[in-house]
């Protein structure tokens, strides 16, 4: 029964880091850290490497199943598949630019929250604060606010492409405050993966299997792209982790406080470009007062809905925190 309720709870937070992989602006890392899997996810896939095909060889699969962790990987890969399978056409029709301003709101609004409660999170966890880490606070900060304001790619689902896009965007996912989906949206791989994902989720709910072979191939090679970004890039992590975690924290913190610009839930394009279907599309925005919305597109801001989500987004971190403290006692 204790392993079960084991399995269920990284299962549910497997859930929840997929539900935040698949929103532009918000990194399933975070989740990771504050409910308290980080270090054991990094060191789990750091541990998939060519000794394993020894141990397999020697000692047999129970053994080799023990030593990659398998059951820790499996649990939670499997919640990530099951929120992204069932939420990315949900979460992407709703941040479509023709979507409802109230649902669009409420999702910025729920993520804005959560992301100041993680910054506190992460924050409390660097002790006898300095020069040094303050340089790396700033460092990250000025980082992620970069990425928040860089010209957005225009569409490409060329599979090598596609391949690189993948590494690079698992790189991001896995680092707190940097959203691997929001580089997949700076480099014009968002839409085409989003769309592969949602034909596939569509497919598997209908029982039909017919025209799949294009999203199948961009699931795949984004697939092969994900896993080699994340084998090489833990590997840094935990090297800098174990060598220097002060710095490293503080620049974490800071990748989230310029996180916050990207999800600020009223904005205006300021910026606009015409796509392959001859259609205006957004390509920079910027960020306005409930107020200054109201005025500037006559029509509600929602701001108690908005701050009535970010609260449950920001409660929703303290819950993970407490759930993921409980699992290590579990665990030990």
């Amino acid at each position: 029964m204790k392993k079960i309720k084991h399995f269920l709870g990284i299962y549910l937070r497997g859930v929840t880091m997929g539900a935040a992989d698949v929103v532009p602006g918000v990194s399933g890392g975070t989740i990771a850290f504050i409910s308290g899997i980080y270090e054991e996810l990094l060191s789990t896939i750091k541990g998939f490497n060519l000794e394993a095909f020894s141990t397999l060889k020697n000692e047999g699969v129970i053994a080799t199943w023990k030593k990659l962790n398998l059951s820790f990987i499996t649990a939670l890969g499997l919640g990530i598949f099951t929120s992204v399978i069932t939420l990315a056409g949900l979460i992407s029709a709703v941040l479509e630019e023709k979507g409802e301003t109230f649902k669009k709101v409420a999702l910025w609004s729920f993520f804005f929250g959560l992301i100041i409660a993680s910054v506190i999170y992460v924050g409390k966890q660097v002790k006898n604060w300095n020069i040094k880490l303050v340089v790396g606070l700033l460092s990250g900060a000025a980082l992620a606010y970069y990425v928040t304001v860089a010209p957005i790619g225009g569409e490409n689902s060329n599979p090598i492409f596609l391949f690189f896009a993948g590494s690079i965007a698992i790189s991001a996912m896995i680092l707190p405050g940097i959203s691997g989906s929001f580089i997949l949206v700076l480099l014009g791989a968002y839409k085409p993966i989003m769309g592969a994902i949602k034909t596939l989720s569509e497919a598997l709910k209908s029982s039909s299997m017919s025209n799949l072979s294009e999203p199948a191939t961009i699931i795949i090679v984004v697939a092969g792209g994900c896993l080699v970004g994340l084998l090489s890039f833990s590997r840094l992590l935990s090297w800098l982790f174990n060598n220097h975690e002060k710095v490293t924290l503080a620049t974490l913190t800071g990748f989230m406080i310029g996180s916050l610009n990207k999800i600020w839930p009223w904005k205006k394009a300021i910026s606009t470009r015409i796509n392959s279907h001859d259609e205006e599309v957004a390509v920079q925005f910027g960020n306005m007062l409930p107020n200054d919305y109201e005025i500037h597109y006559n029509q509600e801001s929602y701001l108690g809905y908005a701050l009535l989500c970010a609260l449950i987004g920001f409660t929703l971190v303290f819950l993970l925190e407490y759930a993921g403290n409980k699992l290590q006692k579990q665990t030990n």
